[in-house]
């Protein structure tokens, strides 16, 4: 494997994500508009990655971002607790009463089932998060003095304002000069960016975060809309979609940005809500490509999520020095795992990854 992954001893954490962590209102399975009730997650794309990797595979995890100081701020933060990531880099920011000036994000998701797809309705205007700036954080305190092996961030969390997509540029920076591998999902969500700039506003900030990214991942869209690199078939249902043209987009990416050295994607066909095909590829610069476990009409509790803990199940097979080939097949199981309960992060164990990864089947265990 090309990447050069700093050895455990010398690093206080295996992975820190930046990003926003917002409150998941889930009506489980009636509907928002309907609901008298909802079960509340934390979650977020940067997020849920870290966490994944602490609470699945057992790695050291923290979570860089910004929390209003308020209720909801300290229910997010316990809910992290409870999934074992490290709280310590929280901006805490005091809360004017009324969130005027600052506040938490909350992501109002159902699931969908059948012909009913999944619906999601953000509320994370004027966020803690949304309003950092380069300067708030001391990267080098935390990449040089302390130790990471690995930052990952994303497509998301630079989407959220001007200033998130420069703080992004001065984190990938310092975690490259103190050998920090850095990952990057490219993450597209068309309601982001529409009223910045949309599609061109996307590409012209992911395009200058790219040239510092070791392992980029993302679907066929993300790689469309925010690098511009187009690929056959694209769209929600991939039922005409070409391996060998999105092997082609890869390559383009690859040569585009020598710096790449891992490039990961997920392959969703989407028959209904609850009935998925669910794949993934991968490439490396030393082993090329590497195709995972294709299963079709998987069956869908919740969506969201799936592509996060790909990314976290990927991730976990690099850290450990796997081949592409059983990185990827790390990804795909737990995404498809993860997607098998409620909520936007991980409930399965790295026992369950391994087993499902190496071709078991859905009897009981006893």
């Amino acid at each position: 494997m090309s990447l050069t992954i700093r050895p455990a001893s010398e690093c206080r954490y295996d992975v820190v994500s930046l990003g926003e962590i917002m409150l998941r209102m889930d009506p489980g399975e009636g509907r928002i508009r309907t609901t008298r009730n909802f079960r509340v997650w934390e979650g977020g794309g940067e997020y849920n990655v870290a966490r994944g990797l602490r609470r699945a595979f057992g790695l050291r995890a923290a979570a860089v971002t910004a929390l209003a100081d308020n209720e909801v701020g300290r229910l997010v933060e316990d809910c992290m607790l409870t999934g074992g990531v490290d709280t310590s880099f929280i901006t805490w920011v005091p809360y004017d009463g009324i969130g005027r000036e600052v506040r938490n994000g909350l992501n109002f998701t159902e699931r969908g089932f059948g012909v009913r797809g999944a619906v999601g309705v953000s509320d994370r205007g004027n966020t803690a998060i949304s309003q950092m700036k380069p300067g708030q954080v001391d990267w080098d305190h935390l990449f040089g003095e302390l130790g990471v092996r690995w930052l990952h961030t994303g497509g998301i969390f630079a989407a959220l304002s001007d200033s998130t997509a420069d703080v992004v540029i001065e984190a990938v920076t310092a975690a490259k000069k103190h050998g920090t591998i850095v990952s990057y999902d490219l993450n597209y969500r068309p309601s982001l960016w529409k009223t910045i700039g949309g599609q061109a506003k996307a590409q012209q900030v992911n395009t200058a975060i790219a040239p510092h990214i070791d392992v980029m991942i993302g679907n066929e869209e993300d790689f469309t809309a925010s690098l511009g690199f187009e690929v056959k078939g694209t769209g929600d249902n991939l039922d005409n979609l070409d391996i060998d043209n999105f092997k082609a987009m890869i390559n383009t990416a690859s040569d585009a940005f020598r710096n790449f050295q891992v490039i990961g994607t997920t392959l969703r066909t989407v028959h209904t809500a609850s009935d998925n095909d669910w794949g993934a590829i991968a490439w490396s610069r030393e082993e090329g490509f590497a195709e995972a476990t294709h299963r079709e009409h998987l069956e869908i509790m919740d969506r969201v999520g799936g592509g996060d803990s790909f990314a976290s199940g990927l991730i976990y097979g690099l850290l450990e020095g796997e081949p592409i080939q059983t990185a990827v097949e790390y990804g795909a199981a737990h995404g498809a795992l993860a997607m098998s309960t409620p909520g936007d992060t991980t409930m399965v164990t790295k026992a369950e990854v391994l087993k499902l990864a190496g071709g078991g089947s859905a009897r009981v265990d006893r």
